[in-house]
This record gives C-alpha cells, structure tokens and sequence, in this order.
C-alpha cells in the first residue's frame, strides 16, 4: 500500500508584512517632517510686511514689489541666512532713521527752506547734507558762528541714538593752496574732522560711534562745469547709518519716549557692517548677517573709494 505524498503549501505573500512595515514607517517619519517644519504664518507675514515697508523707504525696492512674496528672494547660503530676530532689528532701526528723520527736518526747517541743509533717507542710512556755504568761509575748515546752533542740534539729535555716523567731507575741482591747505583733500578731510571733534566735545557724542573722510572732488553730486553744480559739490555729509556697537539694539517705545530718545538700547546685541558701497550695503541689509561692526576711529584718513 502506497503513502500518499503530503505537499506543504508555500505563502509567496510574506513581502507584504515587510513592505506594510515599511510603509508604516515612512509615513511615521513624514507626519514628524512635517510636524517639525510647522510656522506661524501670521508672524511671519508680519515680519516680511515691515522688511519691504523699510527697503520701500530706502529705495531698495519698487513699489511694485508689494506683491511679491519673501520666498521669491534668492536665498543666501545657510550661514548667513537672518534670524527672524535679526530681520525685525533692522526694521526697527530703519524705523528709527524715519523718526530722526522727521526730527531733523522739523528742527532744520530753516536752513532746509534756505537750501544749505537737506535731509534724506536712502539706502546707506540716514544723510544729512550741510552746504559749505552755509556753515563755513571759503578756504577754511571752522564753522562759521552762525552755524553753530543748527550744528549742535544735529549733534544732540545723533547723541541721543546708537547708531555709527560717518561724516564726509567733499570739494568741488577747483584747486586751493592756502597757508593752511595745500589741496582739496586736507581741505575736505579737516572739515570733516572738524565736525566729529565738535559733535564729541561740545554735543558728548561717542567716539567710537563716529568716524571721519575726506574724498575731496572725487565724489561729485552734480557737475562742475557750472558754479550753481560747484556749490552743490562743496558740502559735508553727515550720514547715520543703521548700524551700531554690538552692545545696543533699538525697542519700541511710546511715540513720546521715541521722540525724546529714539531708540533705547535693551540687551540684545545685534550689529551691521558699515559698508561704504551702496550696492553692498543694500545686499547686507537684504541678508542682515552678523558681521564684524568696524573699529570707529576719529581719523582723517584719505580713501579713494
């Protein structure tokens, strides 16, 4: 008698328990990914709605732009890419600027409607424009006495803020040789010099937030072929930029606090570099990365830029 031949049936199905596995987990590890990359949406929109208002204000972009998203802007590499903290610091220094702004122009409106002081608000900082003819004799580096009221007010106005100034002296291309000056570069960088030590000793500004140049003829605002374009060349820069000591950074205040103190420096530290190109200060803003704050010197260096 003959036994029958038992056959074990074979499951070909046993990958579905390892592919169910994995599907399981991969899913796990998406619902965590995406858990993790959540954002409050509304602070954001916050944030980037106060970055364009400041770069609208300073002329980096076009009023069109207002439609534009953050997320169309090129992002720079990881290192440098801004903190939401970093961003809204330099909103409300750019805030700040606006506020001094205003001040000045109230302050100023004298000389302003006489065209011996302009004040502006662009993309390296804050420019405050004084005509050498209104604030110094022809040849000479001390400001006249009559200008030394609108100088002491600007000079308090900046003592009262954190920010670096730079104050610019330039020529027109007429060449001077005096007893005091050989060229239009002493000439320039001694007016500048001049300001910075009167804004320290008489208006107690810091030293180390001020620094001084001269570029003499070399950096035009109109042309020289006319006296009307000559005056305009003749003239000192007082620029305050929105940059600082890394020991300060601006807070909201009530309109009556910010007036009377314009930005209150808190504990938080945040620094921007002082470029002097446009261009790379406008991509320094736009990236708002930490950058080494420059050693302010009271010097009269000459710099060709």
């Amino acid at each position: 008698m003959s036994r029958k031949t038992r056959h074990t049936h074979v499951s070909h199905e046993r990958w579905l328990v390892s592919y169910a596995d994995f599907i399981t987990l991969l899913f796990a590890f998406f619902v965590v990914m995406f858990a993790s990359s959540r954002q409050d949406h509304n602070k954001v929109k916050q944030v980037e709605s106060s970055i364009r208002e400041a770069f609208q204000s300073m002329g980096v972009f076009p009023a069109a732009s207002a439609q534009s998203n953050l997320s169309s802007v090129v992002v720079p590499p990881a290192h440098s890419v801004p903190s939401e903290g970093d961003l809204e610091a330099m909103a409300l220094a750019m805030e700040d600027l606006r506020n001094l702004q205003r001040r000045m122009e109230r302050t100023l409106a004298p000389q302003i409607a006489h065209g011996t002081v302009t004040v502006n608000l662009g993309r390296t900082g804050l420019l405050i424009s004084l005509s050498s003819a209104g604030f110094f004799q022809s040849g000479s580096a001390v400001p006249i006495a009559s200008s030394m009221p609108a100088l002491n007010q600007i000079g308090h106005a900046i003592a009262t803020t954190p920010y670096d100034v730079r104050i610019e002296g330039h020529t027109d291309n007429v060449p001077i040789h005096n007893a005091q000056y050989s060229d239009n570069w002493e000439l320039s960088t001694a007016r500048a010099t001049e300001l910075t030590r009167l804004f320290i000793e008489a208006d107690h500004v810091q030293p180390a937030r001020l620094s001084a140049a001269g570029y003499a003829q070399y950096h035009p605002i109109a042309s020289n072929l006319t006296e009307e374009g000559r005056s305009r060349n003749r003239r000192v820069d007082i620029i305050v930029l929105p940059t600082m000591q890394p020991t300060a950074l601006p807070t909201r205040e009530p309109p009556a606090v910010a007036e009377r103190t314009l930005a209150k420096p808190n504990s938080a530290i945040m620094a921007f570099s002082d470029k002097s190109d446009p261009k790379q200060l406008q991509e320094l803003l736009l990236r708002a990365s930490h950058a080494r704050v420059p050693s302010a010197t009271m010097s009269s260096s000459r710099r060709i830029r």
